[in-house]
């Protein structure tokens, strides 16, 4: 693992030499990302289908659509950001002029996440490089086409020493969390959250964690339950589940229970039709452990509605019914 101690102390020591700091250089590498989404747009739609199975629509909009609007208004405001911050004087400054001066952490480390595996690396990159930081890119190996493909275009676009990229599993993951750096951003799981905390204090370094979470729905008696059976319909169904922030569970009272099962159930054959596994807007399931993980969500429960699976497909059909009504989807449990 020779190879990756060497990645982060080329970035070290580019970084050192002042190389990320100065405004126009700053600005020179976002445009450059810009163009890299730009003119790789259909080999990144590519591997992005081949990873989840994403149509063009849901590639422009969760993946494309962030990362170009983040750089532009980072190419906009970066002149304002990065000049001094003149504030009010003390007694013991009267004399002198005081301003705040930003200066970059150093060099950071990014690690990636499988569900949406470009925006979770290369938006927190446009972050980094507009702070003047040096990043090291860790995309995650289960969204295996994005990644490698990241470990081609990043080089061809960006500052090599500077900009690396780590490709690889676990072992690799593992080796690159030994090296010091000044910050470290993962997306992902609690429990490798947990093993990226542990690797941070060993250097005191900052970290910052998104590792999800639960997002409960409540839908009161008097709303207006076909707006809010479809709403819960698209967030729970977007990127089949498979998004941080998408509903693990509906509550309301047990007197609408049932319409709300049946509407939230049109409102999935709406949207994907009668056979979800022919639509294109209806993706997969990243790899064959997380398939195996959600079909035993199934056992046991009373499936109402769709819940046809196929392995080497990587699909699980749109399904809601279960014990209490729960509304099973390729994520998780919605239930009451």
């Amino acid at each position: 693992m020779e190879g990756i101690k060497h990645v982060v102390s080329t970035a070290r020591a580019a970084y050192n030499q002042g190389k990320s700091q100065p405004l126009e250089f700053r600005i020179q590498q976002l445009k450059a990302l810009e163009r890299m989404i730009n003119e790789k747009k259909e080999e990144l739609s590519v591997a992005l289908k081949k990873d989840l199975r994403k149509n063009d629509y849901a590639v422009d909009v969760f993946e494309l659509a962030g990362i170009l609007n983040e750089i532009s208004l980072a190419i906009t405001k970066l002149p304002e950001w990065t000049a001094p911050e003149y504030v009010s004087k003390s007694v013991m400054t009267l004399m002198d002029t005081v301003y705040i001066h930003r200066e970059p952490l150093g060099v950071v480390l990014i690690v990636g996440a499988w569900n949406y595996p470009l925006a979770l690396i290369v938006q927190p990159l446009i972050g980094a490089i507009a702070a003047g930081n040096a990043a090291v890119l860790k995309p995650s190996e289960v969204s295996e086409n994005t990644a490698q493909l990241l470990g081609d275009l990043l080089p061809q676009y960006l500052d090599k020493d500077l900009y690396p990229v780590v490709n690889g599993g676990v072992e690799e993951t593992t080796e690159v969390l030994k090296q010091q750096f000044d910050h470290i951003l993962y997306t992902g799981s609690t429990n490798v959250g947990r093993i990226v905390m542990e690797a941070a204090a060993k250097h005191l370094t900052p970290v910052t964690l998104e590792l999800g979470g639960k997002s409960p729905c409540y839908i009161d008696g008097d709303c207006d339950l076909d707006v809010a059976c479809r709403r819960i319909a698209w967030g729970r169904y977007t990127n089949c589940g498979q998004t941080c922030i998408a509903p693990d569970y509906i509550l309301c009272n047990q007197r609408i229970q049932d319409e709300v099962v049946k509407k939230i159930g049109s409102a999935v054959s709406e949207f994907y039709g009668a056979d979800p596994q022919k639509s294109p807007d209806y993706g997969r399931i990243v790899n064959q452990r997380h398939f195996q993980r959600l079909m035993s969500l199934l056992e046991g429960e009373n499936v109402a509605f769709g819940g046809q699976s196929d392995e080497k497909d990587l699909y699980i059909g749109t399904c809601r019914g279960g014990r209490r009504g729960s509304v099973i989807s390729n994520s998780d449990l919605l239930c009451w």
